[in-house]
Formats: C-alpha cells, sequence, structure tokens
C-alpha cells in the first residue's frame, strides 16, 4: 500500500510537527473512491485548523476555496476563514454529509473528502486511520472507518489483557503485586486485581 503523508519540506526525522498538518492522501491517479485521504487535526477549532490545511493542500489540489462539515463534531462554524490572501468559504450539512468527513472544493480542479480524525484519538489508532483512508484499495465510508478504528482499539486492549492475564498466571496468580497504574487515552486508571477463585 502506498499514500502519500504530508510533511514539512525539511522534515529529518518524519514525525509529525506541531505547526503541520496531519494529512495522509491517496496516491495521485489512483482510482476515485469514497475517501481521497485523512486528516487529524489537533483541536475542533476550524478557524485555527483550516489555515494550516489549506495551505498544505493548495499546492497539490489547486487553492481550495470551499468546505463544507457536518455540524455534529464541530462547535463553532465560521462562515469565512482567511487563509494566505484568499478566503475560504465553510458551509455545513448534517443529514447530507458523514460527521467524520471533511469536504474540500478547489474553483479550478474538484472536490475531495477527507476522514477527520477526532484531536483526542491515541496516535496508534490515528496513525491506523491515516493509512487506510489513503489506501487506494479504500472501501469504507469515513463512518465506517471510524467504526473499524473502534475494532483496532479493542483487538489492541485485547492483545494488552492477554499479556497483563501472562504475566499474572507467570507470577502466581492473586499473590502477585498489583499493576501500576497505566493511561488509557488522557485518563489514569489503576488496574484492578482479579477476585481470588477466577
Amino acid at each position: 500500500m502506498t499514500a502519500t503523508i504530508v510533511y514539512p519540506p525539511a522534515a529529518e526525522d518524519r514525525t509529525f510537527s506541531s505547526s503541520f498538518p496531519r494529512l495522509s492522501l491517496a496516491p495521485a491517479g489512483t482510482d476515485p473512491a469514497l475517501l481521497d485521504g485523512a486528516w487529524w487535526p489537533r483541536s475542533r477549532d476550524l478557524a485555527a485548523e483550516l489555515p494550516e490545511l489549506t495551505a498544505a493542500l493548495d499546492p497539490l489540489w489547486g487553492r481550495i476555496t470551499r468546505v463544507t462539515v457536518n455540524p455534529t463534531f464541530w462547535p463553532v462554524i465560521p462562515r469565512k476563514v482567511p487563509v494566505q490572501g484568499h478566503v475560504v468559504h465553510v458551509g455545513w450539512f448534517e443529514p447530507e454529509q458523514d460527521p467524520h468527513k471533511l469536504l474540500l472544493f478547489s474553483y479550478t480542479t474538484g472536490r475531495w473528502d477527507l476522514l477527520v480524525i477526532p484531536p483526542q484519538t491515541d496516535p496508534s489508532t490515528a496513525a491506523w486511520l491515516l493509512a487506510e483512508a489513503a489506501d487506494p484499495a479504500r472501501s469504507l465510508t469515513a463512518s465506517g472507518l471510524m467504526q473499524g478504528a473502534e475494532l483496532f482499539r479493542a483487538a489492541a486492549e485485547a492483545d494488552w489483557d492477554l499479556v497483563r492475564e501472562t504475566v499474572w498466571d507467570s507470577e502466581g496468580g492473586h499473590s502477585a503485586r498489583p499493576w501500576p497504574p497505566h493511561r488509557v487515552g488522557s485518563l489514569v486508571t489503576q488496574t484492578q486485581r482479579p477476585t481470588e477463585g477466577m
């Protein structure tokens, strides 16, 4: 599978910088599909996020002049956003547009559909979504990919539970010392020890 991941021109370490959009695009010349890639914004503030995104896409797709979203996940939808010497008009459609999708329109070239990965998504799930949305063989909708991401996350947690159970058994079960707190998203939780007899 090949995909275009947009990086800053001088990126040495190929990691996502804090001042460049986290973006993956389907390879140029692939057959049209339901999605043209994915975008992982840092917030749900369209006025702050769109200038960075359109600045990255304008050289590739032509000047982006209009964007539409579904308001389900966007608390404020500005009507216009100034972007590098021009204005991007922002619209919204509730029932007609997938809530996990952003539509971008270029006056001269056409339309592109991007999966919008929620800003709070953990990096491993976001990386999976970025790759899947840019896969030339992709056939899922944006919401379908988000459902797939939930299965991906659940499988990763199941693997973690299997590792913990294996260690638990190897350390003698209930007499083993308690697990330290671990991070789950932005919450810190204490792993509960199984009760005796399980």
